[in-house]
């Protein structure tokens, strides 16, 4: 690794900008932007995106990371930008969130492990809000507002499903309000939401402030700064907004800030890592969570949408085996050659390239290899995404080769922000639309449905969210990311179905509303072998077990 001050100087960022922790890491102030040098125009934006993945996942964030290091191999300035890893999943079922092989982002350890301490100013908030509510309640300064109607959670960044759902409260009227509560974990909180949409603090106040914690007796809305504590929040975030930058293996700078969830919010880093990162670089690569139908969907309608971030081309992350289990392969049979399958897989390839084709933008599809690939099967992969309307569709192996192995993909996601169009972005829905005509538009347009049904519940809370002007935000879709449907068992491309909105919630600080289509957990449990089990420091102090 070089020393993070050397990699910020040669974006051009003055080292009086940096907030260094340690050698190989450092907060980014947002004065640098003041610095920025002078161009016609900034850098472009690449998403990266992806086919419904296998449980086991595509690669993502290892192509972003090989493919920021191929463009650094052409000569071009660039930057990967992604969200911070969660605890939970690093213990629990994912391992560790920096990509892999030769293709990570480093110090990985510090990455997954802590970090800046930008999580745990999440939490601290998040859980002080938490208690300020209670405090209000039980001393009666809560905007009339009781036990019943405090909405606001506590979090954890332990994958403990025994906290989905506990009373608090016990033991007396000394430890009211009594009350049925859950734990979410912390990528999961508003307040993470938040902080990866602000443009800057006073941005991040505004919508702090505007937080609803619960209703009041009269069924009115309770927010942050109806209860007075807006400042102390800020206390906690104030340097939380600050962008973190690391590196690849090959020394291009990374920008890993943020990490909302990629269901129930956006999943997405952050709007200011962008918006440095574009100011100082040719391209920059950033990732959407989950695949083109969740998250790519959610960067253009809330992200972009709101940050005016367009990007100039995507890429659309593919694997052979995951062309194989929408055609038919079992778990067990996923590194099993299986022409049949890669071909009637590609059924779900074409409707992603689909999507976002649907926005107008171009879009490039990356086969990220795997040993054991067949020659036919990454011929029938290109033709699916070529036929469907990709650019280019071009294998990548970032892993194994680094970024001598994501020169292709670079050398075409190149040409394809070359060819952007000055048309305008062609959205699923104008946002003055009606709730129920968004979801429509979105469950027909993006999930390959006909119709949409809305239980009982979800359809009063509805008319509740509409009578306080909320009806106009977005709308996040909160769905399994194994199918383009609502139903994980759904493979290929499913159609013709009616997609059931089963609840419906809203994030007033971060912008959106959050429709439920099934039951979605908020705070992961630990698998039957957790990679706890694997982790271990030795005994020079290096993490071993996190890849």
């Amino acid at each position: 690794m070089e020393p993070i001050n050397q990699i910020a100087a040669g974006l051009g960022i003055k080292e009086e900008y940096l907030i260094p922790f340690g050698r190989y890491k450092a907060k980014i102030s947002m004065d640098a932007l003041n610095d920025a040098p002078t161009r016609e125009r900034r850098g472009k934006l690449v998403v990266v995106t992806g086919m419904t993945p296998t449980p086991a996942g595509e690669g993502k964030t290892t192509t972003a990371i090989g493919l920021t290091q191929g463009m650094g191999r052409l000569g071009h300035r660039a930057v990967v930008n992604l969200r911070e890893p969660s605890l939970g999943p690093i213990f629990g079922i994912k391992g560790g969130g920096t990509g892999g092989g030769k293709a990570r982002v480093v110090p990985e350890d510090e990455i997954n492990i802590h970090f800046t301490g930008d999580a745990h100013a999440v939490s601290s908030a998040h859980n002080l809000l938490a208690a300020l509510v209670d405090n209000a309640v039980y001393r009666n300064e809560a905007a009339d507002m009781d036990a019943t109607g405090i909405e606001w959670s506590r979090v954890t960044d332990a994958s403990d499903r025994s906290l989905r759902q506990v009373v608090a409260g016990l033991g007396g009227s000394g430890n009211s309000p009594l009350r049925e509560t859950r734990f979410d974990f912390v990528a999961a909180s508003e307040i993470m939401a938040v902080l990866a949409l602000s443009t800057g603090l006073e941005d991040l106040r505004s919508r702090i402030s505007r937080i609803v914690v619960g209703t009041s007796r009269g069924g009115e809305p309770v927010s942050v700064e109806m209860l007075g504590v807006t400042g102390a929040l800020m206390t906690l975030l104030r340097q939380a907004i600050v962008p973190n930058m690391v590196q690849t293996l090959e020394g291009q700078p990374a920008f890993v800030h943020t990490g909302p969830f990629g269901n129930i919010a956006h999943g997405c880093s952050s709007v200011v890592s962008d918006q440095l990162a574009l100011a100082f670089s040719d391209y920059v690569i950033t990732e959407a969570g989950f695949g083109s139908d969740l998250g790519f969907e959610k960067f253009m309608h809330i992200k972009a949408r709101q940050s005016g971030l367009l990007p100039s081309a995507v890429v659309l992350v593919a694997s052979v085996r995951a062309l194989r289990w929408h055609g038919g392969s079992t778990r067990r049979e996923l590194n099993q050659p299986n022409f049949e399958a890669v071909v009637a897989g590609g059924a779900n390839l074409a409707h992603h390239v689909g999507i976002v084709r649907s926005f107008g933008l171009p879009v490039v599809v990356a086969i990220n290899k795997f040993d054991g690939d067949g020659d036919d099967e990454l011929k029938a992969a290109k033709d699916a995404a070529l036929e469907a309307g990709a650019a280019e569709a071009v294998e990548i192996t970032g892993f194994t080769h680094g970024g001598e192995g994501g020169e292709a993909l670079a050398e075409a996601v190149v040409r394809a922000a070359g060819t952007e169009s000055d048309s305008p972005i062609q959205y699923a829905y104008p946002l003055d639309a009606t709730v129920r005509d968004k979801v429509l538009a979105l469950a027909q347009r993006t999930y390959g449905a006909e119709d949409v049904s809305w239980t009982a519940e979800a359809r009063r809370k509805l008319r509740y969210f509409e009578s306080q002007g909320w009806g106009s935000l977005p709308i996040c879709m909160a769905k399994t990311h194994l199918s383009i449907s609502h139903d994980p068992t759904r493979r290929g491309s499913p159609s013709g179905y009616t997609f059931p909105i089963s609840d419906i919630r809203v994030s007033v600080g971060a912008g959106f509303l959050y429709t439920m289509a099934g039951r979605i957990e908020t705070l992961p449990g630990l698998p039957s072998r957790p990679r706890a089990l694997d982790m271990d420091v030795d005994a020079s102090g290096e993490v071993t077990g996190l890849s």
